[in-house]
């Protein structure tokens, strides 16, 4: 609804719009040493708004001036001449304020279709994203799928502003830690393809929502990744991931020159319940990697359940904190993890049109 008053109406359109407000295993390196927000923006008021308000305001405004100006000349007349010029002048005042809601009614569905077409736009790409991802995702890859965010993504380090989420990860490939991630890149680059064939797609987008889709094709929560990473054109440097063979006080420092803090350490080391380390059913994204690390079986049997940086964690008494909370309550890792997981791909993360 256009409120009726002509100057209310005006300060209405000319009101900046916003249009959007819009981060082996995967946290550690079997040989060197890994982990990695913004948001995605919309700056208004675009050139066009620019330009469809400029053109409101010059009719809102012009007619007005020129209107006063002639009857503010027209009183120093006199006579007939001075009353069919003031009419005149009165008449062009009323034809504009008659005319002006029906300026305005046409103006603001504009800007609402910019809206509309820029959200229907970025709705539309991840759509299509998801859907290449879900035909060469499975529950069998989705551990390999969710380990190559994490080697992409940790690279980050906060001290020389290096690395990110920048789909670096496929120059990578031959590093010793990055061992076993040439199948996950290929399975991806099938979605990719069909992707680029209707809008191309930077590496990083593929990598960040592949992973969060194969999160949640093994039941675990959804996770919705904002779009619009830049992908870089050479490989990151090296010794960037964190060791596996990393204490607790170690881990906690690297995550913590990645942006990360020890809570999103461990909610993000609860990727291990899927895949061949040992925490539950190797299939199922769920709690039970949190439920083991108290158990401590290793300790009893001897056996080598997950890596010696998993085992750290329950040796640490911070890092313990949080373990004991995700494993009395899956909905709360669920959580966690999804606002870590946002975080991580979103680290070092450069985006277009910032």
């Amino acid at each position: 609804m256009i409120h009726s008053h002509p100057f209310v109406r005006d300060r209405i359109l000319m009101t900046p719009l916003t249009l959007f407000d819009f981060n082996l295993s995967p946290l550690c390196s079997a040989s060197s040493s890994y982990s990695r927000s913004s948001q995605f923006k919309f700056n208004s008021p675009s050139v066009l708004q620019r330009s469809l308000l400029t053109t409101v305001e010059s009719r809102a405004s012009t007619p007005k001036a020129s209107t006063r100006i002639a009857i503010a000349t027209n009183n120093n007349d006199s006579g007939p001449a001075r009353n069919r010029f003031s009419v005149s002048s009165r008449r062009r005042a009323l034809a504009f304020v008659a005319t002006l809601p029906t300026i305005l009614l046409w103006t603001e569905p504009s800007l609402e279709g910019l809206v509309a077409k820029a959200d229907g736009l970025a709705t539309s790409e991840y759509l299509l994203m998801k859907e290449e991802v879900r035909k060469v995702l499975s529950k069998g890859n989705a551990a390999g799928v969710l380990r190559l965010v994490f080697h992409d993504a940790g690279t980050f380090d906060m001290d020389d502003n290096s690395g990110g989420m920048n789909g670096s990860i496929v120059y990578e490939l031959d590093r010793p830690e990055n061992v076993g991630l040439k199948n996950p890149v290929k399975i991806l680059d099938k979605a990719k393809t069909e992707v680029d064939a209707i809008r191309p797609a930077s590496w990083a987008d593929m990598i960040a929502v592949a992973g969060a889709e194969a999160v949640s094709v093994c039941g675990g929560p959804t996770i919705p990744v904002p779009l619009g990473r830049l992908d870089s054109m050479q490989p990151d440097p090296e010794g960037k991931l964190p060791q596996e063979s990393l204490d607790a006080p170690s881990l906690r420092q690297c995550f913590q020159r990645k942006g990360l803090t020890t809570q999103d350490l461990v909610a993000l080391s609860g990727a291990h319940t899927v895949g061949s380390k040992g925490f539950g059913n190797p299939t199922v994204f769920d709690n039970s990697y949190f439920k083991i690390l108290l158990q401590k079986p290793w300790k009893s049997s001897g056996s080598m359940i997950g890596l010696p940086s998993d085992r750290a964690l329950a040796d640490d008494d911070e890092c313990l904190r949080w373990i004991t909370k995700y494993a009395e309550s899956e909905n709360m890792f669920f959580e966690d993890f999804k606002n870590a997981y946002i975080k991580l791909v979103n680290s070092g993360a450069k985006w277009k049109n910032s």
